[in-house]
């Protein structure tokens, strides 16, 4: 090597950082009113990521009338009762979806008509006298009001008189009752590889690089058929991850019928918290599925984004439970417990105000293992595994030798660590081991390690034995 004298300089480049994602983004389907956006055939079968309620409302619309636009419930779940984002949207509700309304008499009082209406769409609204149809920007204008609803407002200048206080006005106004269980659900056209429906769970990575942790479909996954296809995409999204799904009861039902329909109907699976019934909040109805989604993000966000906890116990936005007609319903402490019994999560009122109450997934009680029926447990599982895809996938393709053998299982037992440390585990460890990586498997690149986790129960059974101890009575007679 030739003798250096002088000074020199090189440039060293940090390893790129793990990819990692500390926030849990559920997915909600549904129909939302977006004749209130500026293109509203771009807001149909879209992935739609969401920050706060004003960027819902940019992007969807927003609407009180919570039982034709189903995702506006959920977002005022998040983004105002609970504030929480981003959440996910995806709106079945289409632009062609509508109801022809004939032109009839609207009185104007100080140049404006308020269209007592949902769904207007703006492009559809007509404005005449008799004789004159008027042109829209220039005789009128159009906006919409916080309520969502659409207000035409007189022109000064324009074609129509000033004082008018009646004209003819028609409009097509969205028909959300035209949307099926099988729009939620939707499919894969064939031709063009477009998606709709529940297939579009695919999408969300592509879109937005956040994996979906959980899947919802308040006021549709009552229907046995949506919530088997929702447990169905929860698994193997891309082909990589795993998501956790939060189905509704049918709220119909008495309480003391419900745990019947749940084996009935399906609703079975490790990979699902079945909510029962519905809840109120200051004159407003709430799936229960909705709160208790709310509940799951409230407590991953206290805990850096890890699933760890159970959202049993946990505050939800509800100050009393409804059957789905509006009745109100009061679930004794015993047959909540009855309930959770049997994979079902409900809500109890405690002294503080409502709580999500029941700690068990849908397989339970066919299976009694913590891996597949505490729900905490079990979104731990998923949490690890699409976590390790995301850390390590920066390895993939980089030579097969003993250093890059050893980065991967360090780098995994130094996160498992971590989260031992933090107490989301008890315990983890990573072991790569020959009879997993015989000769010829290594030859064609395939690596296997196994990966060994216990997340933490849930203390859910504190007893406390009270007796009487007469030794205490010596302290009457003490000097």
């Amino acid at each position: 090597m030739a003798e250096f004298h002088g000074v020199k300089a090189k440039e060293v480049f940090q390893p790129k950082a793990a990819v990692v994602q500390t926030n849990t983004l559920p997915i909600y389907f549904g129909t939302a009113p977006i004749n209130q956006v500026a293109n509203p055939a771009g807001a149909v079968n879209k992935v739609i990521l969401a920050k706060n309620l004003d960027d819902f409302r940019t992007k969807l619309g927003y609407s009180d009338d919570w039982e034709s636009f189903t995702l506006c419930e959920a977002a005022h779940a998040h983004f105002v009762d609970s504030e929480q984002g981003p959440v996910a949207f995806v709106n079945v509700l289409d632009v062609t979806d509508v109801e022809a309304v004939p032109a009839a008499a609207a009185t104007f009082k100080d140049g404006m008509h308020t269209i007592d209406t949902e769904g207007v769409l703006k492009d559809s609204v007509t404005v005449a006298d008799g004789s004159t149809t008027f042109v829209q920007g220039t005789d009128y204008t159009l906006t919409f009001n916080a309520a969502g609803k659409l207000v035409i407002a007189i022109v000064s200048g324009g074609a129509i008189p000033a004082g008018t206080t009646s004209l003819q006005v028609g409009y097509s106004a969205l028909k959300p009752s035209n949307v099926t269980a099988s729009r939620i659900i939707g499919g894969t056209d064939a031709l063009t590889g477009d998606r709709t429906g529940l297939e579009l769970i695919e999408d969300v990575f592509l879109e937005t690089s956040f994996v979906p942790n959980l899947i919802v479909a308040p006021g549709w996954s009552d229907d046995p058929v949506v919530a088997a296809v929702m447990v169905a995409k929860a698994q193997g999204i891309n082909g990589l991850f795993e998501a956790h799904v939060v189905t509704d009861m049918d709220a119909s039902l008495k309480y003391v019928d419900a745990a019947s329909w749940k084996e009935d109907n399906g609703y079975i699976s490790h990979l699902q918290t079945n909510a029962y019934p519905m809840a109120s909040y200051k004159g407003r109805v709430y799936h229960m599925s909705t709160l208790v989604t709310a509940a799951m993000v409230a407590t991953d966000a206290l805990n850096e984004g890890v699933p760890y906890q159970t959202p049993s116990n946990q505050p939800i936005t509800a100050d009393g439970l409804l059957y789905k007609d509006g009745t109100a319903v009061r679930i004794p402490y015993d047959q909540a417990n009855a309930l959770n019994a049997n994979g079902i999560v409900t809500g109890i009122r405690w002294t503080d105000g409502f709580r999500a109450w029941g700690n068990y997934t849908g397989a339970y009680p066919e299976y009694t293992d913590a891996q597949r029926t505490f729900i905490p447990v079990r979104r731990m599982f998923s949490f690890i595994k699409n976590q390790l895809v995301l850390r390590h996938w920066q390895q993939v393709d980089n030579p097969l030798n003993r250093r890059l053998l050893e980065s991967i299982a360090d780098g995994a037992n130094v996160w498992l660590n971590g989260l031992v440390g933090a107490g989301y585990l008890l315990g983890g460890r990573v072991e790569f081991l020959a009879a997993d990586n015989p000769d010829d498997q290594l030859g064609a690149g395939k690596m296997v390690y196994r990966i060994f986790i216990t997340p933490p129960s849930m203390a859910q059974e504190i007893e406390f034995v009270v007796a009487y101890d007469v030794s205490y009575l010596a302290a009457l007679t003490a000097a």
